[in-house]
């Protein structure tokens, strides 16, 4: 036997870690080196702009603003040109002595209309793109989603995303969206890095992302960075605007469905801005009026403000409200929403030294009240979360982020309460559940030669679920047992319990989460990518339906559920040509996810105190090939976007014994989609006029049919096929936009803006669901078709001042 041991993997990485410290050490004290640092903004507004490039032109020193607009810049001493640009501003070109560190604030002046189009090179963002070794993100820019075609008048960012490739949702009228293969609860989505659970109004309708207020928008579809944590397919990304800190001004919409109204202004005097933003539906009030007992609304609010203490130091208070109610005549309500809130203390160390720390509350919940039988129904999740992060420019060549986490959840998975003393309903409470979870990471950028470029990550993460609720015990260990007779699954014997204290961890997970990344620049135009990422997730999504609704539940890993973990490759080729007129970028993914929880036929979700014995745990695997074709300058803009994929789901009975699901074999995912084609385009025929239009067509989503009944004591009984064996038919449609400005006049600062939608123009009734039954008077089977739009015009006033 070798008298040396083997490394393990986290030792490996951690001597990789170390090699490039020392490389970007000697690059930084093998020669006379100064930093120069500071702020990006838009000149208008104030507002920090994220991913702007900042260059020395002549070289390859250079790198991108972060989330609050901060660069920082290492190079050798002399005379440079400083270039700043950013999609849709004019580039800024200063002339700089670097012979002592510098501090520089820049602003950026964005285009406008009357400009020739000719003009927008911004080089530096496409250089960025080819050179960093980040693959598969999707990056929307909020001018573009406003110029899409929209549903019942209102501007969406999720469904803007699901026209790009790997990102697909579950058909109309449902909530949630799937990345790559994925469910919906595998999905980071972060708003000002609260945590958002439920991301639909009017059930899935609208999304609670009000356009008006958001700045930014990245999505992560693999190659996920080391800084985030929790989920295992995506991470999106949404970041809220700061406000204005320049003047005071409104911007707004009215609809036929909703209405909205921002706020922005400076506070503080030259110390800060604020920014108040709202939305709020009147179809209960359209309803009410017609004399109608049914009702359906929503609202939203965003808040944010923020105070510069000094040159280094700035605080930020961001805070989201929304709430959906609906009423089904006198017998039902529902009520759900979801509220966060976020302080933020970002401070400069020094030139090369960036922190942020952020205390976090976001909460989920929803209450059902039942009129009939006198009693409610409620439920929720809260999450604290305290996340300390750093970014240090340790050179031209090396760029670390580190930093760490630990968030508690709260789980109630519901209660009932009687609502009146003559409910025939008992009072029912479902066992609080509580967990703790936290992560620390270190992420190494190394630029390692002028066309090769790797990072390097590694996140550990832990996971306890904690006591005080006792935790059933079962025969043979086994919450879900095989009847051999019936040829079905059951719940296990249940022999006892036990009882853990509050401070007591019933179970602990630990996982190390490596990722890595590499960008070859094979020239000025094109370049290859590499990543491999791996994540963990601890919390579940509890739902046996297709999409996300108001009534899913959120569960811990324990005892009987195992953390999901996953890993995925990706490989991918970007160029841009006809002198960065259009860019093409190509990837190519795999990925796999163990611990994949799946419903035994028959189970029971909702008020089920012990969910383990309706599960069963299996394994996920997607692949598929991307591709994204854009046009990025001109009148004419837009993109088309293909996706070939395909994503199962295997489930073995394991230690309940049986055949598992399907006979153990994989069969699709619920979500699977193997054809996904998108054409998006926007076209400005002058100051006044421009033309949006959508084109989507999708595989029907994967369903189980009747193959057969049988008679029993006089009723026909169906009999179903595999599980997801057959599809609906295929999903498509066309959207168009019309939208109108109003010529301007001068020192006139109102501006309006008419959108004319028409979403679905050639009526198709795409399927959301076919249901079989027996038609009474016949005695005949039949299916019945569902389908939630056919073509929806609506007009929309957008205003600011």
């Amino acid at each position: 036997m070798n008298s040396q041991s083997k490394l393990n993997p986290a030792s490996k990485t951690n001597l990789w870690l170390l090699w490039l410290f020392f490389l970007g050490y000697s690059t930084v004290f093998g020669q006379t080196n100064h930093t120069i640092s500071g702020t990006i903004t838009d000149q208008n507004n104030g507002e920090t702009i994220f991913g702007a490039t900042v260059f020395l032109k002549g070289t390859s020193i250079g790198g991108v603003t972060n989330e609050y607009g901060f660069y920082s810049i290492t190079a050798p001493a002399g005379e440079y040109t400083l270039n700043i640009s950013y999609m849709g501003y004019k580039d800024v070109n200063l002339q700089i002595n670097l012979n002592q560190d510098t501090k520089r604030d820049v602003e950026l002046t964005e285009f406008t209309a009357e400009l020739d189009e000719v003009i927008v090179k911004a080089e530096g963002v496409e250089r960025a793109i080819l050179r960093k070794p980040q693959m598969s993100v999707a990056k929307l820019n909020i001018g573009t989603v406003k110029q899409m075609p929209v549903v019942l008048g209102e501007v969406d960012v999720l469904k803007s995303l699901q026209m790009l490739p790997g990102v697909t949702n579950n058909g109309e009228g449902t909530g949630g969206f799937h990345v790559r293969g994925g469910a919906q609860d595998q999905n980071l989505v972060l708003l000002d890095e609260a945590i958002i659970y439920n991301t639909s109004h009017m059930f899935g309708f609208f999304s609670v992302f009000n356009a008006d207020a958001i700045k930014d928008v990245k999505l992560y579809k693999g190659g996920i960075p080391a800084r985030f944590g929790g989920r295992v397919s995506s991470v999106l990304d949404i970041r809220q605007k700061d406000g204005n800190s320049k003047n005071f001004g409104l911007t707004g919409g009215i609809g036929l469905i909703s209405s909205r109204l921002t706020a922005e202004g400076p506070v503080f005097g030259d110390k800060g801005s604020f920014l108040v933003s709202g939305r709020r539906s009147y179809v209960d009030l359209i309803l009410k009026a017609a004399g109608e007992e049914n009702s359906v609304s929503f609202y939203d609010l965003n808040l944010k403000t923020n105070y510069n203490i000094n040159q280094n130091n700035k605080l930020f208070l961001s805070g989201y409200f929304g709430r959906d109610a609906f009423k089904l005549g006198n017998s039902f309500d529902s009520s759900y929403g979801n509220t966060s809130g976020n302080l933020r203390w970002n401070h400069i160390f020094n030139d090369r030294l960036f922190s942020n720390l952020s205390a976090i509350w976001s909460t989920y919940d929803y209450d059902l009240e039942f009129a009939q039988d006198e009693f409610e129904w409620v439920s929720s999740i809260t999450n604290y979360n305290l996340k300390y992060d750093f970014k240090y420019y340790f050179s031209d060549a090396l760029t670390l982020d580190f930093g760490a986490n630990g968030l508690f959840y709260d789980f109630d998975p519901g209660q009932i309460k009687p609502t009146a003393e003559t409910s025939p309903i008992n009072a029912l409470k479902l066992d609080p559940k509580r967990a703790l979870e936290g992560g620390v990471y270190l992420n190494a950028e190394y630029k390692i030669t002028d066309k090769l470029t790797t990072q390097l990550g590694l996140r550990y993460s832990a996971f306890s679920r904690l006591g005080g609720q006792p935790i059933s015990e079962y025969a043979n260990g086994q919450p879900v047992v095989y009847n051999s007779r019936l040829g079905i699954y059951e719940r296990g014997e249940e022999i006892g319990e036990t009882n853990f204290s509050k401070s007591d961890a019933i179970k602990t997970f630990t996982n190390f989460e490596p990722r890595v990344s590499l960008a070859y620049l094979l020239n000025e135009n094109s370049s290859v990518k590499a990543g491999f990422s791996r994540t963990a997730q601890y919390i579940h999504l509890l739902s046996n339906t297709s999409s996300v609704t108001p009534l899913d539940v959120w569960t811990p890993s324990g005892p009987f559920i195992k953390p999901q973990l996953s890993n995925q490759y990706a490989v991918g080729y970007f160029q841009n040509f006809a002198d960065k007129k259009y860019s093409l970028e190509v990837e190519t993914y795999y990925k796999t996810v163990d611990n994949r929880i799946d419903y035994i036929d028959g189970s029971e979700l909702i008020g089920q105190n012990n969910i383990e014995t309706e599960i069963l745990n299996g394994e996920m695997r997607a692949y598929g090939l991307e591709f994204l074709l854009r046009k990025n300058k001109g009148n004419l803009k837009g993109w088309i976007a293909y996706t070939l994929s395909k994503s199962e789901q295997r489930t073995l009975g394991g230690s309940a014994g049986g055949p598992g699901i399907n006979n153990g074999e994989w069969y699709n995912a619920v979500f699977d989609r193997t054809h996904d084609i998108s054409i998006s385009g926007s076209y400005r025929l002058n100051d006044q006029w421009s033309f949006g239009a959508n084109m989507v067509f999708q595989t029907g989503r994967p369903v189980t049919y009747p193959n057969g009944q049988y008679e029993y004591e006089g009723l026909s009984i169906a009999s179903y096929a595999d599980r997801n064996s057959d599809r609906l038919p295929a999903y498509h449609r066309m959207d168009v936009s019309l939208n109108y400005k109003p010529k301007k006049y001068k020192n006139k600062r109102f501006k309006g803006e008419w959108v004319l939608s028409v979403y679905n123009l050639y009526h198709r009734k795409n399927a959301a669901s076919i249901s079989f039954g027996q038609n009474l008077e016949t005695g005949a089977n039949q299916a019945t078709r569902t389908a939630i739009f056919g073509i929806v015009p609506s007009l929309t006033y957008n205003f600011k001042f």
